[in-house]
């Protein structure tokens, strides 16, 4: 009997061979083709909503008609998929699906540029890329795509500008380029906005030899030229040069210096063992319900400091006082959101850390490509997308 049972397991497991790797490679086709089907039905409800009735049906409420439709590869976590994406007569078909995509597709040239940019070599690229995604890229290939983010970029970074914004913030970067042997720097400037219905968006990144008068009155011609308009409030540092050519471009519009960075400056008139002191007093004048009460504020404030014989505090305030309060000249449910340039102070220094990999860039031109791909990575983000101030801006 012994023998028998043997001789029946060896038939048994004979018989049963599992190919592991084929097993695997047929979940992964079935989880990849589930996702492109998920993923082309969603394309085919947005068409359908797009043009508010279904594919032959007929309905007085139809804004437009198919016309066919085009293959487009889609590299997702589960591998490469095939997507049938719709198109219409006279509608653009705009997927926000193919968007969420985007997002990613979006740091990824981020990150293929920061590793071009650092000097990683185009065969290590390759390495990188096979283990990431498990596509291999060839050098021809990372050449071509390094062009193809650039002139992508530089088309959003000069798409038209729609719609008024009645506040804009702008701040400068410093970065590092080589330049004949030597380190030097060179800046790049950034705007952003937010439009009447209290969505904040960014407005342009430009090269600019430096932060001065010549650079900003280029950087604001770039913004007009792209259609910026309905601006009523700048808020930004006093960087140099800026205040001198606002007046040339938004003749209508007021200066707010930025008090975080007002605050800086007095603290570094003031002896330590005063700085906790002169905090409060300052945010004692930021705090008054509106110019008039700020300025007897201000006054108080400024005896105060004379008595502890910090003139030159007081002198300062006395000086550039008003410069920090043009924000209470707007509806009191902005002012916290546009005194400071916090916001983009937070996007500078998250542009300061991702560049920093790249150490000194080979030119203005590519730092500027580097930054773009930053900011056009975080416009498709949930930045964009929540409301940064909650009453519209169309009644004043």
């Amino acid at each position: 009997m012994g023998n028998v049972a043997q001789k029946s397991e060896k038939s048994i497991s004979g018989a049963i061979k599992i190919n592991e790797k084929e097993i695997v490679d047929h979940l992964s086709q079935l989880v990849r083709q589930s996702v492109a089907d998920t993923i082309n039905s969603f394309l085919d409800a947005e068409a359908d909503a797009i043009c508010q009735a279904g594919r032959y049906q007929r309905s007085p409420d139809r804004l437009d008609t198919r016309a066919g439709s085009y293959k487009r590869k889609l590299l997702t976590s589960t591998g490469e998929v095939e997507l049938t994406v719709p198109r219409l007569r006279t509608l653009p078909f705009e997927s926000q699906i193919i968007k969420r995509y985007q997002t990613k597709q979006s740091s990824v040239e981020e990150a293929l540029i920061e590793m071009y940019l650092a000097g990683v070599s185009v065969r290590r690229v390759e390495d990188i890329t096979d283990a990431l995604w498990g596509t291999r890229v060839s050098s021809s290939a990372v050449s071509e795509l390094n062009q193809q983010i650039y002139e992508k970029i530089e088309s959003w970074r000069m798409q038209p500008i729609q719609g008024e914004h009645p506040y804009i913030f702008v701040d400068g970067i410093y970065l590092k380029r080589s330049w004949g042997g030597e380190v030097q720097n060179v800046s790049v400037l950034v705007a952003i906005g937010v439009n009447s219905d209290g969505y904040r968006e960014i407005l342009g990144v430009a090269e600019g030899s430096r932060e001065d008068k010549e650079s900003w009155n280029s950087f604001f011609r770039y913004l007009k030229e792209r259609g910026l308009s309905g601006v009523k409030l700048v808020i930004s540092d006093k960087a140099s040069g800026l205040v001198e050519v606002l007046g040339d471009f938004f003749p209508e519009a007021k200066w707010q210096r930025c008090i975080v960075h007002w605050y800086r400056n007095a603290f570094s008139r003031c002896p330590h063992k005063y700085v906790r002191d002169v905090t409060a007093m300052l945010k004692a004048i930021h705090s008054q319900e509106d110019k008039k009460a700020a300025r007897e504020k201000a006054k108080s404030v400024m005896e105060k400091l004379r008595e502890k014989k910090l003139d030159g505090i007081a002198k300062f305030i006395e000086e550039s006082l008003e410069e920090t309060l043009s924000y209470m000249d707007f509806p009191s449910e902005h002012w916290r959101k546009i005194r400071t340039n916090n916001g983009l102070e937070r996007i500078m220094k998250e542009i300061r850390r991702r560049t920093r990999v790249v150490g000194s860039f080979p030119d203005g031109y590519s730092a500027m490509m580097l930054v773009g791909a930053r900011l056009r990575h975080i416009s498709t983000t949930k930045w964009g997308t929540r409301q940064y101030l909650a009453c519209k801006m169309e009644s004043w």
